[in-house]
């Protein structure tokens, strides 16, 4: 391959890399939103329960807004490379074999997280077209679910951005 392409190749993935970190950043302050909700929503539901008031759906809210919480920040665990790794045996190899092997890996978890992104939408579509609520609110679950798929997603292109950026290395030396 010629040095331009690699070169070009490498400034766009940069390009594409800041959007997607951009977008990781702004899921993981959604995310961060959601477990205050949490906090405050569970705070009020047990001080206005010492008043026999307790705030219908309180259970069903923060189950949703877990949702939002974990998959929200999926994305931003995988750039701050937050996931369990074995980087004690990987960090004694060559820069070239360490980065096949971040290759490797990132090309099982986009597969993995593509599944899991692609079940979620089949999983809300399914949701959606029967009308599935909550029992106590009657919310919807669809667009819950549709929102880890999204977020699944977004990790499925840092991962892909992380083999592009990785293939590209490997192959300039």
């Amino acid at each position: 391959m010629g040095r331009d392409f690699l070169r070009c190749t490498s400034e766009n993935m940069h390009i594409f890399e800041k959007f997607i970190r951009d977008l990781a950043n702004k899921m993981y302050w959604i995310a961060g939103a959601a477990i205050v909700a949490m906090m405050l929503l569970t705070t009020a539901d047990v001080v206005l329960r010492f008043f026999r008031k307790p705030i219908p759906g309180t259970y069903e809210l923060v189950g949703f807004l877990g949702a939002v919480a974990v998959s929200f920040a999926m994305a931003h665990t995988s750039i701050e490379k937050g996931h369990v790794s074995v980087s004690f045996i990987v960090s004694r190899f060559p820069p070239r074999v360490q980065r096949f092997i971040e290759c490797i890996t990132s090309c099982f978890g986009l597969f993995i997280f593509g599944f899991i992104a692609w079940q979620s939408v089949t999983y809300a579509n399914n949701l959606h077209t029967a009308h599935e609520v909550s029992l106590t609110l009657e919310l919807p679950f669809y667009p819950f679910i549709y929102g880890i798929g999204f977020s699944a997603g977004v990790v499925c292109l840092l991962l892909l951005s992380d083999v592009i950026i990785n293939a590209i290395k490997i192959l300039e030396k």
